[in-house]
């Protein structure tokens, strides 16, 4: 067999990605997006995403990887990926309308013979309900991209899991081969279940990051500390040392939040409980807050006008989406304070907050201020002294929810410091 000819059809996060690592791995690769302009700033290297490694990746795979507006050229491709992201609304429902819309346009253009995989996130009964192509051409590949870790992903997958009309029969020859070059386990399974193990794998990530939150909450109150507690659980093999038992402001991004809404709706519909999937959502509306609860009883209470230094819009590092970002959700909150604020990836618009400005650098930000709060741990926070900081912020308090400073360290510059999972750090002169 001549190694199968691939397409990725919609060039979102997902879709691009995930055709660069096939390209990446060998295979010649056509990238379909019906937006001729979007087809234009890739083809010149300009890209809609920002994803460690991604530029650097297609780079390096030259020719293999074509970008296209033609919908002719799905006609050469032996496997075609259906692959747009998946909007969700503020209640996390999902829009699967420019999909659908998407695989109307795809499937009269491929071949007789060829493979339609659907890469993006489906509810339960999707794929089966397809009419077109026939079922042992039909695929629903699971994604579990992270952003800011996707290409990592997507090169070096865990496993592959492929839901089928009929998982006892083998997988199609060229889509088994694309997947075989991946050496990861394959796990065949029904449509239906494959659907549903994508929210399964979410709900296991937010219980972990519910269990993590709650703790490290009790932590700041106890005396204890949260950091010091990790090791031993990633020591346990009934837990791991890959779980999310990092604290944070709550659940982001939009992926997890969709999975619960639509376990919710599921179970309303057909009368199963999902008290712990709605306490899971209340839980992280708490710790959302977490910030905005630290700043109002420290610099709120008792100054007048302050100005606030805010690191980080985006809803975490490396990518420069701000779906459901905790530091847009505490500017919004507090229309009449003031803030500066600075991301390396994301503009403020002025709709979040009428009195905040935008800030040149992270250290720029800081003068006059009253007070920073670091609201997404972008590396290059990091990199930041403590020192630096105490000499560039007249308040002297940090609200640093992500532990991007050294406690210690901070102390040692004379700040007052807050972070998730221990008590404050004050300092007194």
């Amino acid at each position: 067999m001549t190694s199968p000819v691939v397409a990725f059809a919609g060039m979102t996060h997902l879709g691009l990605v995930s055709a660069s690592a096939v390209a990446a791995a060998g295979f010649d690769t056509i990238c379909f997006d019906p937006d001729e302009v979007l087809i234009r700033r890739l083809a010149r290297g300009e890209l809609p995403v920002l994803e460690p490694n991604l530029p650097e990746m297609i780079i390096a795979n030259g020719r293999r990887q074509r970008f296209t507006s033609s919908i002719g050229d799905i006609g050469q491709c032996d496997v075609v990926y259906v692959a747009p992201d998946i909007a969700t609304d503020d209640a996390g429902r999902s829009d699967t309308s420019a999909l659908r819309t998407l695989i109307g346009a795809i499937v009269p253009a491929m071949q007789e013979t060829a493979v339609l995989v659907v890469l993006s996130q489906v509810e339960p009964g999707f794929t089966r309900a397809l009419t077109a192509p026939p079922p042992d051409r039909r695929y629903y590949q699971v994604e579990t991209l992270v952003f800011g870790r996707a290409v990592e992903r997507a090169t070096k997958p865990e496993r592959y899991i492929v839901g089928c009309a009929d998982p006892s029969r083998p997988l199609d020859a060229r889509f088994n081969a694309v997947l075989k070059a991946f050496n990861c386990p394959i796990l065949p399974m029904r449509y239906e279940s494959a659907e549903l193990a994508k929210i399964s794998i979410n709900m296991c990530l937010v219980a972990s990051i519910g269990v993590a939150n709650t703790m490290a909450e009790l932590c700041e109150a106890l005396g204890a500390d949260w950091s010091e507690i990790v090791p031993a659980l990633k020591l346990d093999r009934r837990i791991g040392q890959y779980s999310y038992l990092a604290p944070g402001l709550g659940i982001a991004g939009g992926n997890l939040e969709r999975d619960l809404a639509t376990v919710i709706r599921l179970a309303g519909e057909r009368g199963t409980d999902s008290g712990i999937v709605k306490a899971w959502i209340a839980n992280s509306r708490h710790c959302r807050d977490w910030a905005l609860r630290t700043l109002r009883r420290t610099v709120l209470v008792d100054r007048k006008d302050p100005l606030v230094a805010v690191w980080g819009l985006a809803y975490k590092e490396n990518t420069h989406s701000v779906k459901n970002s905790p530091s847009l959700a505490t500017l919004r909150q507090l229309p009449e304070v003031r803030f500066r604020v600075h991301d390396p990836a994301v503009h403020l618009g002025n709709a979040e907050n009428p009195r905040a400005e935008t800030a040149g650098n992270a250290v720029a930000a800081l003068a006059g201020a009253d007070a920073l709060m670091i609201l997404t741990p972008w590396p290059e926070y990091r990199e930041v002294a403590p020192t630096q900081i105490a000499a560039a912020l007249p308040g002297r308090l940090v609200i640093d929810p992500y532990r991007v400073l050294d406690p210690n360290q901070a102390h040692a510059a004379g700040l007052t410091y807050f972070t998730l999972g221990m008590p404050p750090v004050e300092h007194r002169a």
